[in-house]
């Protein structure tokens, strides 16, 4: 295609672009604001001369016709760290998971010229600004990451009629799409090769709970331990931190101190339980081997490496994403939720 080019110096306009495609001011100002009643060859002529023209559209100026702010807040729920368990905001920028889920979100949104912006809501008057940016339009929609059960965000957003996605399965039924991974079927995972490596004293280190997710790895541990012989298991609970990992490792080997086995329900209590076990002087796996859950970056980091049962959370992630803009253009579409397979990763640990 031929393209005249603006002069050199000149912002390319509407026009320029409408010029250089051989169409109208309005064909191209409908394929530029994403409306579909335009022949798809037409779209693609005027895309190759929004290229050529290197002309950039005014966001305020779509915004105005599409109703679209080409924000999405990606919401961190609870983080304030005043209650035992609760991240803070600094630890989230810390946390392995956190960054996993951004990095999703933002590797989905960012070829669609959408933006992520980032807020927390650990009260009522921070849960009430969320609520008054989205209802003000500032943001399309919500990707809430909630990090305790009791967490009234989700049913708030749902009551609103806010489009809002949220990462894992909400503690009560709440009419709100969620993606989630299968935890259970990964406890099981942990336990199958935990037995197959001969190990016949197992423990866990649980977390919080309250929180589902925590909840279906424990339960589906146990039912898998069961199934192989093994009626009780011991556990201690932790919080999904690095300090409660250790001291459930301690717990766990002052009243078990000849346990073979532990699978630990995320990396990080896993590496803390690493740790422990070296400082004992026990061999990782020769006299314990340990399994965790995420397959996060500290998994490969750790020594030995991590065995763990593999959360996809950067493709849940940006799952979210997608159902978050399928429900902005579709307002009409039902509550949905997406359940992924995990997958054991085996490493040197166990």
């Amino acid at each position: 295609m031929n393209v005249a080019t603006p002069p050199s110096g000149s912002t390319p306009t509407l026009e320029d672009v409408a010029r250089a495609a051989g169409v109208s001011r309005a064909t191209v100002s409908r394929v530029i604001n994403g409306i579909r009643n335009v022949d798809p060859a037409i779209q693609e002529v005027v895309r190759q001369a929004v290229a050529a023209t290197g002309y950039v559209p005014n966001q305020a100026a779509r915004s105005l016709v599409t109703r679209r702010a080409g924000v999405v807040a990606l919401v961190v729920s609870g983080a304030s760290g005043e209650e035992p368990g609760e991240p803070s905001p600094g630890q989230v920028f810390t946390d392995p998971f956190f960054g996993r889920v951004a990095a999703g979100i933002i590797g989905f949104l960012r070829p669609q010229g959408i933006h992520p912006i980032l807020m927390f809501a650990d009260d009522a008057e921070t849960r009430t600004q969320v609520l008054t940016y989205l209802r003000q339009g500032n943001a399309d929609g919500a990707l809430l990451v909630s990090t305790h059960a009791e967490d009234p965000l989700p049913r708030l957003l749902a009551d609103a009629g806010l489009p809002a996605v949220l990462f894992a399965r909400p503690a009560e039924p709440i009419p709100i799409s969620y993606v989630d991974v299968e935890h259970r079927a990964g406890a099981r995972l942990a336990a199958d090769h935990l037995v197959s490596r001969g190990c016949r004293r197992v423990a866990t280190i649980t977390g919080p709970p309250s929180l589902p997710a925590a909840q279906a790895r424990l339960a589906g541990f146990r039912d898998a331990m069961a199934v192989h012989g093994h009626p009780y298991i011991p556990c201690a609970e932790g919080n999904f931190t690095y300090h409660s990992g250790e001291a459930a490792m301690e717990r766990l080997l002052a009243g078990h101190p000849d346990l073979d086995g532990v699978f630990a329900a995320n990396d990080v209590m896993a590496q803390a339980a690493l740790f422990v076990l070296r400082h004992r002087g026990l061999r990782v796996p020769e006299d314990v081997a340990v399994i965790g859950f995420d397959d996060s970056s500290v998994a490969a980091a750790s020594r030995p490496a991590l065995t763990t049962v593999r959360h996809p959370v950067e493709d849940m992630a940006a799952e979210m994403a997608r159902l978050l803009l399928a429900q902005v253009d579709r307002p009409e579409l039902p509550a949905t939720s997406i359940i992924f397979d995990p997958a054991l990763v085996v490493r040197e640990s166990a």
